[in-house]
This record gives structure tokens, sequence and C-alpha cells, in this order.
């Protein structure tokens, strides 16, 4: 029997788990660590945190599993991307990591879309916009702001790869973080040379880790000096993982062209399975062999859902009561009594990628209880999901059906919301630590207990409940969908013309 050791480095905490080839877990332990918010939507953390929550979770979760520290065989870890680090020879950070939700490049994302490189097909189909979260508009604002930095920075990487380095010694990327933030194109030769040195960042090229191995793969043995500090065996294989969402799609089982995962938390995120490149606006973009050899992922997502919610518990000042929400919402039709609501209160990252577009709830009466405007918002979150996906089949990739992870799955009334608003069926596994499940699954690959991470998917993901959507619900919705997607032309307008007053 196997047992494996998975780390999911979020933005809060670092959890450690520990999986037999089952897909079992036995023990699981989590570490805060801090963040560091600043003017500027500045976000950072100190990279040597990870390391110390690293070991004390991983020494926790092996404890807590009662198996012997030598019974480990593999190491594979899921954290956030993209969240920068600037190390020196010594593999020393420079300066605090800059974490995805940093958008402080939003400048130098600009300058990334005027260049109009071929690499920028994956904004947009070429249009973008460059999120400010991606690799190289953050590098770009360490060379244009911190040049003393940038110049002695001997790599310039992400978490995953300041755990990879100090877990083997080695400099290596995985081809997932590079393909899904680096404008990494394996189809094309791989690196964004031409980009890169049209920004005038040619050193960078240098600085990135110039081995890039696929999720499974194994980059080497434990070194001498992290086995000691976890207390393992120099034996332990350190496997390839990436960017916790997307190893989240491993965990759910999403693997077959067609199937798509919603990714639910504060924000939504889609990604869906295809054998052929969808590059085309209203799409964030498509990446070759991100996750699965031969396959590629598409991808949307929203900018605020699970959000919106906590919102409206900010509003009820401490009163909402989740349980008695869900009754009384469940009781209503679709359609709240005519409440539509706009989910863009962070703006929208797709399909219309506008920043500025703003929430509503339309349609307000004096009749209207707080279980309307919580139903309302579940069905504008259910929309916005619906309007990616029109998105994606307009560019030519239809999903069959959705496979849930993160917090939604724990509601049957959202799930069933999805569903309908859809019209998909809608899966949700019996795990929903979809980021640890689909570690341990490449783990178990890497060890060579399975010969693909397919092969791992049918041993140790398993399967939970299905949620199919409701002939007359879906009409219902159809109609309600409509005027929802009247909202934002007229809102746009209606902002604009406040903007030009």
């Amino acid at each position: 029997m196997g047992y494996f050791l998975t780390a999911d480095g979020g933005t809060e905490s670092l959890r450690a788990r520990v999986y037999d080839l089952t897909g079992s877990c036995l023990g699981s332990v989590a570490v805060p660590y801090e963040t560091r918010f600043s003017a500027g939507a500045r976000a950072e953390q100190d990279p040597e945190d990870w390391w110390k929550a690293f070991v004390q979770a991983s020494k926790g979760a092996i404890a807590q599993a009662r198996v012997s520290p030598s019974d480990i065989e593999a190491i594979t870890l899921a954290t956030t991307s993209c969240t920068v680090v600037a190390l020196d020879e010594n593999g020393k950070a420079l300066r605090p990591a800059i974490i995805w939700m940093d958008v402080r490049a939003n400048r130098e994302a600009d300058a990334v879309l005027a260049t109009g490189d071929p690499a920028l097909i994956l904004n947009g189909g070429g249009r973008g916009p460059v999120s400010a979260e991606w690799m190289i508009p953050k590098a770009l604002w360490i060379a244009r702001n911190e040049p003393e930095i940038f110049e002695k920075a001997h790599t310039i990487c992400e978490y995953q790869d300041f755990m990879t380095l100090r877990l083997t010694g080695e400099r290596a990327a995985s081809l997932n973080n590079v393909t899904l933030r680096w404008h990494y194109q394996v189809e094309h030769g791989g690196w964004a040379k031409s980009l890169v040195e049209s920004l005038g960042l040619s050193a960078l090229l240098e600085k990135w880790p110039q081995r890039v191995v696929p999720p499974g793969g194994v980059i080497a043995t434990l070194s001498h000096k992290a086995a000691q500090e976890l207390g393992l065996s120099p034996s332990v294989k350190v496997v390839q993982g990436g960017a916790d969402a997307l190893i989240g799609m491993i965990g759910l089982g999403v693997a077959k062209p067609g199937q798509l995962a919603l990714i639910t938390g504060s924000s939504h995120l889609q990604f869906g399975v295809t054998e052929q490149a969808v590059h085309a606006p209203g799409i964030w973009g498509t990446y070759r062999d991100c996750v699965y050899p031969g396959r590629y992922i598409v991808e949307g997502g929203q900018t605020s859902t699970g959000s919106i919610i906590a919102w409206l518990g900010r509003l009820m000042n401490g009163t909402m009561n989740l349980e008695e929400l869900n009754r009384k919402a469940a009781e209503l039709e679709p359609g709240c009594d005519g409440l539509i609501v706009q989910d863009h209160f962070q703006g929208n990252r797709t399909p219309y990628t506008d920043p500025l577009s703003r929430g509503a709830i339309v349609g307000l009466t004096l009749a209207h209880e707080p279980h309307h405007i919580f139903r309302a918002i579940m069905e504008g979150i259910g929309f916005g999901t619906r309007a990616i996906l029109d998105a994606m089949a307009t560019a030519g990739y239809r999903g069959t059906e959705i496979t849930v992870g993160g917090g939604a799955g724990a509601s049957d009334l959202w799930l069933q919301i999805h569903a309908d608003t859809a019209g998909l069926p809608v899966c949700v596994p019996a795990s929903r630590d979809a980021p640890s499940v689909g570690a341990a699954v490449l783990a178990a690959h890497g060890a060579g207990y399975f010969s693909s991470i397919d092969d791992g998917i049918a041993a140790m993901v398993r399967p939970g409940k299905r949620i199919e959507p409701r002939t007359r619900e879906m009409a219902l919705y159809n109609d309600i969908y409509q005027r929802y997607l009247a909202l934002y032309p007229a809102l746009k307008s209606v902002a604009n013309a406040g903007v030009q007053a």
C-alpha cells in the first residue's frame, strides 16, 4: 500500500494531507500564514512562511494518519498561481512574494498587450485584456520599479517552483503554471521569447527555470536537507503539481473532452477539457497540455460569486441564517417574483471582460424579503455561468456536464439552480477537497502505481451525487436568462452616460 503526502498551498494557509491508493484521506493538518495588504491593490507573503507551514503541517498530517514516515513514497503540491517570487542564487527570497491577487502591474499588463505579440492569442484571441495577475506583467513591474531586485535575481518563478527548489534543490517549473500564466505555448516552441524581448526583458528568459516538468512527472527525490527537516526518507519522490484550481480538475475527475469543472468559492472558475484550441473574445484562454497530455483546457471565470452571498450576510448584520434562507428560497418559483441580479459586483472577468461593470438588483418591490434576494443572487450567478458556457459554445467548445468543487457543492439549492440555468447535469464527487485529491493522484502516478493520470482518477476519485436539470425550470429560466443578458448593455450605457456627464 502506497502513501502519499500532498499540500494545498492556498491564500490563507497550507493544508497537508496523507492519502492512500484508494483516495482516502488519512490525515489532514492546516497551518495559516500572513498576507500583507497595502495600497494599490497589493498583496504579499513571505515565502519562508510557506516552507515553515509545509514542514509543520506535513509532520502533523503524517502523525494524524498513523503511518510511518518511511511509508511516504511521493509528495505533490497544488499552490496558488500566479504568485511570483524573486530568489538569489542560494534560493532565498529577495523580496516578499507578489501573490496571485496582487494587481499592481496593471500598467505593465497594458504594455504587454500593446506589443501585439502572437503569444497574446491566449488573451481573448489576441484582443486582450492581459491580466495583471500573470507572470510577465509582474516580472516587468519588478524590472521597472525595483531594478536592483530584478538585476540581482538568479531565479524568478512561482510559489510552486520555490517549494520544488526547497524540496529537491532543482530549478524546475510546472508545465501547468507556465502554460496557464506565463504565455508558454507547447505548440509554438514553448517560451514567449519574442514577447519578452519586445518588452526589453531578455534577461528574464535566463532567470526562469529552464526545466519544465508536466503534472505527474518526477522532478527528483528529496534533498538530504529537506528530508531531514521533514523527517522523511531521501528516497521520497517529488512529483510535479501545479495551480490549485487546475490540479483540482483531476481531483474532481474532470478529464474527458466535454467535461467541465466549476471551481466555486468567493469566485467561480470554469475549466473545460477539449481536444482542440479555442481562442476567441469572451474566453480567458486555452492551454495545451496544461493538465493532461494532448488535451487543452479552456478557461472562463466570474469575479464575484460566493462573495456576493457574503456581502448579503454583512448587510444583514449577523442575522443571516443560511439554513432558513435556503429553505425559504427553495420554495420560490424561478425568477423570485420578478427579481434579477447582475453578478458583476467586482466587474466581469468573462465573457465581457469589463472591470468597470457593476452588480445590480433589478425588480425590487416592498414585497420582497431577504430569501428572495438570496435566491436571486444564486440565479444571477447561475446565469453568469451560463453566459460563459454560451461564449465557449460560440467559440467551438460545448460542455456536456458540470462537476462542482468548493463551497457551492454544500448547497443542494445552488447545485440545482446551476443545473437548471445551464441545462446540464451537475456532478459532485464524494470528496470536495479537489486540489488535494488531484495532487494525490499525481503523486501515485509519479510513484509508478498508475500508467496515466486517467487511470489514477479511475482508482482514487470517488463519485458522489448527480443533479439533473428539470425540464419545466429550464424553460422558465430560458426566458429569465434573456432578461439577464439585456441588463449588461443597458446598465453599461447608463454608467457611461454618468461618466460623460
